[in-house]
């Protein structure tokens, strides 16, 4: 689900080239050359480097590759001959060569399209108030099509020219955030320019439009493959209160700390404090416990949205969902998902990557299973390709 194996050359190509688009991107919007789109810099071109299809396309990736190593010699030899007379020719002359060997890839398969909010990035932070809101966004305006589960198979899917494709699948991933969100506005066109999917730039504003790409990342991962999200989700955004002090956003009071979050509605005793992580309860109300025994964990996510948006992203009903446990990475991603009474294992995981992924493990060399899985946790980092970039 985070692509195939990590290649370090590969990896920081893709950074590259994203911060080379983003850095020219600013550039022309300094000089006023472009405006802004949506209350961000807009892209001014049609099209952008493909970055999803160097992820798969090994050879053209090393083709890119070398091309930049030669153009980088190439500028380095020119700027070296206009201080150094005496092998001006020498030098001029190898960067010519350089640029001349370079393999220079086409141009037809480096580029892809793109849209003035290509580059864009939420303001949302996947926070659990903007994925409560894009559920019911959701249910309005996109449910009758993608079905209310995300697989395509509305009640009005049938009626339509072609199938909507279904969300629970890496659908979400090959595309950047930014184009989906303008493709939720502006609407979709096949190649003949039919309209396979209607715009909504009339009936959403920009917080709805975010805030239903939110939700739909949380359906993907609530109704994929048991134990295999589509899509890597990061913890959501909120607001955390430990006792008497004041509440504190998640992604500031974790500190890159590991994370647990445990659904609880009153009728079982809280868990455990565990060195391992810091705990975070989820109410169905936003209200922490009314007593805190000693060594339990009182730390409590304050918005009455959490508790949906975690149902959402647990793909388990409001009713039924305490007791269920999601586990983040130092890293803040979401990796496994337990119940309430059950032993931790790898089957938990539910965020796999890394080299080592389906390497097995033996028992013997962690003392317990929630160990073993927290420690597999830290040496298989995700690596997230999000319309083609690492994130």
């Amino acid at each position: 689900m985070s692509g195939p194996p990590p290649q370090a050359w590969l990896n920081a190509l893709l950074v590259l080239i994203e911060k080379l688009q983003l850095g020219l991107l600013w550039l022309w919007h300094a000089f006023g050359l472009t405006g802004d789109s949506h209350s961000q810099p807009a892209w001014p071109w049609a099209r952008r480097v493909a970055g999803e299809t160097l992820l798969i396309d090994l050879g053209l990736a090393r083709q890119v590759g070398l091309s930049l190593c030669a153009l980088v010699f190439a500028v380095l030899a020119i700027a070296i001959a206009l201080a150094w007379r005496r092998h001006r020719g020498v030098l001029l002359a190898a960067g010519a060569l350089a640029l001349v060997a370079a393999p220079w890839p086409s141009a037809s398969l480096l580029l892809g399209p793109a849209v003035p909010t290509s580059f864009h990035a939420s303001p949302t932070r996947f926070s659990v108030d903007a994925i409560a809101l894009g559920a019911r966004v959701y249910a309005q305006h996109c449910a009758g099509c993608h079905g209310a589960d995300g697989r395509g198979e509305g009640p009005l899917a049938a009626s339509l020219a072609q199938w909507p494709p279904t969300l629970v699948s890496p659908l979400l991933a090959r595309r950047a955030d930014g184009e989906l969100f303008w493709h939720v506005l502006a609407g979709i066109r096949d190649r003949h320019g039919q309209p396979t999917m209607p715009a909504f730039r009339d009936a959403l504003g920009d917080r709805e439009a975010w805030a239903v790409i939110d939700y739909m990342k949380a359906l993907s991962a609530g109704n994929g493959a048991e134990n295999n999200w589509p899509v890597p989700l990061r913890l959501p955004e909120m607001a955390i209160r430990c006792a008497d002090a004041s509440p504190l956003a998640l992604s500031q009071w974790r500190g890159g700390q590991r994370v647990r979050l445990v659904a609880v509605d009153g009728a079982a005793p809280l868990p455990y404090e565990d060195p391992r992580f810091l705990t975070v309860l989820v109410t169905p109300d936003g209200r922490p416990p009314a007593q805190v025994p000693r060594f339990r964990a009182g730390c409590t996510a304050t918005s009455p949205q959490a508790w949906q948006a975690v149902a959402a992203i647990a793909g388990e009903s409001s009713a039924r969902l305490a007791g269920t446990q999601l586990l983040a990475d130092r890293a803040g991603w979401l990796r496994a998902r337990g119940a309430s009474g059950r032993q931790w294992s790898d089957a938990d995981l539910v965020c796999v990557s890394g080299p080592g992924a389906n390497t097995p493990r033996n028992a013997a060399e962690t003392p317990d299973g929630l160990t073993a899985l927290l420690l597999r946790m830290d040496a298989e980092p995700v690596r997230f390709v999000k319309g083609g970039f690492i994130h």
